[in-house]
């Protein structure tokens, strides 16, 4: 049955575009809200509005009961999760289905099967996807020194259940594995509540690139291009774009057909991202994990598409008929994100909650804003630092980086610090310019001389 009225389960601006998606659709919105988020965009955009608690997340968007029990009450058909928060917890998909509720996005065994690093690496081998050399679980120090010899240094400690860099850390020695082993284990055990490690070849020259898919449940699979996410910081995604330029065409299809083949096999049902490394000296490709949920950076590909990702995830939720067919879906631009964050660069990325005294984005052709902000806006203390998008589009990638460096000097938001200066100094940085960059080109190239 088409739905006709969801639960948003999230905040920010990931709510402001589920809003507008389904309002798009003819879907009624009930916004979760916490005592923060009363004044909020959302809340005055969608057609009923719940406080579910306090402003901490573990009372409030954290609670799966809680968030179960509002749809309930307020009669949902639907509930969004958005992203982070508990977008891939299979708990509240579970808990959607026992209740007759779509949950908007994958079934909650797959959620399960894909959620945890390890299993989804045994998963993706199972299909032929290409892995980097690795290993299983690595229970101690003198296991992991010992893989370690055996894969060749540098090596790269992950956390099974880890994402956006925690427990993870980079060996290039036995002496980096002692220092730093127990203290990963220890931080993704606090963060996740397991503390299983794996390791993998640490690849230098690398790009991480990562393709967006829906699925229909029924084992059909397309894919809308990639994107290339590699200007990172900490392994957080700073800024993102669509497709990835430098990749030759035999090397794209290797990716496109990797990740629709590992899903098509899963059946996987509605929106998720498959994200590889890419190694440039080598060129070859090989699978990091499967996000199970729409993506902050999904906008670049609706600009390239010109698709709307988040409506088809409401169509596909509702078990209405979509046209999978990748002839049709074509890439014939490029698209750039950045992620405009309030925090201050200079002071370690310290968040800079506040009052928005001015929001002066920039306006035109082939320019996006995602965001929920707006003048007189409160940035919260207890959240997420991002509060809002740029997106720009254009023919080529040339294009598309003079039209973001134009946007970016006449995008001005005042009564909070922002990332605004350091996102026009790489925007503006040659080797942006010239595509000559890895996952590491931040961090060694650009954030010493801006941070000092």
């Amino acid at each position: 049955m088409p739905v006709n009225r969801v639960l948003v389960a999230n905040r920010g601006e990931i709510a402001v575009r589920i809003i507008r998606a389904a309002h798009a659709l003819g879907i009624e919105t009930v916004q979760v809200v916490s005592a923060a988020d009363t004044d909020s965009m959302a809340a005055d955009m969608a057609d009923r509005v719940v406080v579910i608690g306090p402003a901490q997340s573990k009372l409030s968007y954290l609670n799966p009961q809680l968030l179960l029990h509002t749809a309930i009450h307020t009669q949902c058909d639907a509930l969004h999760p958005g992203y982070g928060f508990l977008a891939e917890r299979a708990e509240l998909a579970s808990l959607c289905g026992e209740h007759d509720i779509s949950f908007v996005g994958p079934a909650p065994e797959t959620i399960d099967a894909l959620g945890d690093k390890l299993r989804a690496r045994a998963i993706a081998e199972d299909a032929g996807v290409p892995l980097v050399p690795g290993t299983d679980s690595i229970a101690d120090v003198a296991r992991a020194k010992e893989a370690a010899e055996e894969i060749g240094f540098p090596i790269l400690v992950k956390a099974s259940a880890g994402g956006g860099g925690r427990g993870m850390f980079i060996a290039r020695n036995a002496d980096d594995i002692v220092a730093s082993f127990d203290k990963a284990s220890t931080e993704a055990s606090e963060a996740f509540g397991d503390g299983t490690m794996y390791m993998e070849r640490f690849v230098a020259n690398a790009r991480h690139v990562e393709v967006q898919v829906l699925g229909d449940g029924e084992g059909r699979v397309v894919h809308y291009g990639e994107r290339d996410c590699s200007t990172q910081r900490r392994y957080q995604k700073v800024i993102e774009e669509a497709p990835c330029a430098i990749m030759p065409a035999a090397v794209r299809t290797k990716l496109h057909e990797a990740a629709v083949n590992l899903l098509s096999k899963l059946k996987y049902r509605n929106a998720g991202t498959v994200e590889f490394l890419y190694d440039v000296d080598n060129q070859d490709v090989y699978f990091i994990e499967v996000n199970t949920r729409i993506q902050v950076e999904h906008p670049v590909s609706e600009q390239v598409t010109g698709a709307d990702l988040v409506q088809l995830q409401f169509k596909i939720a509702g078990g209405e008929a979509v046209n999978f067919d990748q002839t049709q879906i074509n890439v014939d631009r490029h698209s750039i994100e950045c992620r405009i964050n309030a925090e201050d660069p200079v002071r370690d990325f310290m968040p800079s909650p506040g009052r928005i005294n001015g929001w002066y984005p920039p306006h035109g052709a082939g320019i996006r804003i995602d965001s929920h902000c707006r003048d007189g806006y409160l940035v919260p203390p207890f959240y997420d630092s991002m509060i809002g998008k740029l997106i720009v589009t254009a023919t080529d990638r040339d294009n598309a980086v003079e039209r973001l460096n134009v946007a970016l000097e006449t995008f001005e938001i005042d009564g909070v610090t922002t990332n605004l200066p350091l996102l026009r100094q790489i925007a503006n940085h040659p080797d942006f310019k010239a595509n000559k960059i890895s996952t590491r080109w931040l961090e060694q190239q650009v954030l010493p001389g801006f941070q000092s």
